[in-house]
């Protein structure tokens, strides 16, 4: 039997209680809106493209803010969330992803300012990054006091609220709605929800010896040196680099590379997502029965197999199958990266943080790498770095087995 099918922790009770539930269903519903939430942005990216008027290089280093954001707010978001708690730390990072939202749409489409687009790039990084880590770290809390596989399923939820998300770029697209509209009113919608939606959250529980701020420093610098976590981070950072690349490129790289419209080249990102979500959400059931190594190397196998297709179909409707692949392959490699990180609650908090850090390195690297790329062969084909760079990913998969008990 595969040591990764190992439950890595019992059932606290004989059934989940009605707190636990409610929880679950919390968490589910952040984790959408937050999906949404992303998506709304990526999915009006060529609008924005063509009305700032960027080349593939210029539109990648506009990306960048976005993951300049997230990589400056991880290193901390985990010692913030422990000493906030999930809840209110969902909540900050949520009004200030919203915030970045609304001022990247006005300033995309109504001032007309790149510096602005940037700015809310940044804060839309900067919450997405925090909330990020708060929310797998409550997702994992919920997850052992279930005591079965349900981390996926939260991602799976994000996926659902991305696909959403990409449905209603793609309506907005066609109807001409202005991206400023689009995205003040989804802001808002999303930052309501999220405030109703962690009050369900599990209470914050006292520490059997409370810590100092130097105590969750060293505990944070000493998980930096953990060689186990730090080889999960570049599992994760790998598969992210193949979910980010997608989110920034696929819907520009299709219009570009196959001619689509933008309302088709919105409705192909939607089908990556799509693929996502029906990865997170059956990939729970095959993670209890066969274990975490086995599960992550078929998925793995079938994005590298997705992305080289789509690339290289040289046809729409084959290229638009291989981005179904591309997303049920690259669907769990991130939930259980999290999962993986958080497998003992008590140093949860910071391992999940460095995870992500490391994680996000890819969204940090990805616009511009593909964007430089793009300038010189293409963006579609600037994409064939997502296989590349997932063949040798396949060696660091055991690095997610549980730690031995």
């Amino acid at each position: 039997m595969d040591p990764s099918a190992i439950p890595t922790a019992p059932p606290i009770s004989s059934g989940p209680s009605r707190t636990v539930l409610a929880a679950r269903n919390g968490v589910a519903v952040v984790f959408a809106l937050n999906g949404l939430a992303v998506a709304t942005w990526f999915a009006r990216v060529p609008a924005v493209r063509d009305g700032l008027d960027l080349t593939p290089g210029r539109l990648g280093l506009l990306l960048l803010a976005m993951s300049a954001g997230s990589i400056v707010a991880m290193p901390t978001a985990g010692l913030v969330t422990q000493r906030l708690g999930t809840a209110r730390a969902v909540a900050l990072s949520t009004l200030i992803l919203t915030i970045g939202l609304t001022v990247a749409g006005v300033s995309a489409s109504v001032v007309e300012s790149l510096p602005g687009v940037a700015l809310g790039l940044f804060a839309i990084g900067y919450g997405t990054g925090s909330c990020d880590v708060a929310m797998n770290i409550e997702g994992a809390a919920v997850e052992r006091r279930l005591g079965r596989t349900v981390l996926p399923r939260f991602h799976a939820a994000w996926s659902l609220g991305g696909v959403a998300g990409a449905g209603i770029g793609a309506g907005a697209a066609r109807l001409g709605v202005s991206i400023a509209l689009h995205l003040t009113v989804l802001a808002a919608l999303v930052l309501v929800g999220t405030l109703l939606a962690v009050r369900a959250f599990l209470a914050v529980e006292p520490e059997a010896e409370p810590t100092t701020a130097a105590d969750r420093r060293r505990r944070l610098f000493a998980a930096w040196r953990e060689p186990r976590t730090l080889l999960i981070g570049l599992l994760v950072l790998a598969v992210a680099f193949a979910e980010g690349s997608a989110n920034d490129w696929l819907a520009v790289a299709f219009i570009d590379g196959y001619g689509f419209s933008e309302a088709a080249g919105a409705a192909v990102f939607g089908l990556f997502v799509a693929g996502m979500t029906v990865g997170r959400t059956l990939g729970t059931v095959a993670l209890d029965r066969w274990g975490r190594t086995p599960v992550l190397t078929v998925t793995i196998v079938l994005a590298i197999v997705g992305a080289a297709t789509a690339v290289l179909a040289g046809s729409g409707p084959i290229a638009v199958f291989g981005v179904l692949l591309w997303g049920l392959g690259a669907s769990l490699g991130f939930p259980v990266g999290m999962s993986a990180a958080a497998d003992e609650e008590e140093h949860a908090h910071v391992r999940v943080s460095v995870v992500a850090v490391i994680g996000y390195t890819a969204f940090l690297a990805g616009p511009p790498l593909l964007g430089m790329l793009g300038d010189q062969i293409g963006t579609l084909h600037a994409l064939l770095v997502v296989p590349i760079l997932l063949i040798p990913t396949l060696a660091l998969i055991p690095a997610a087995r549980p730690p031995a008990r």
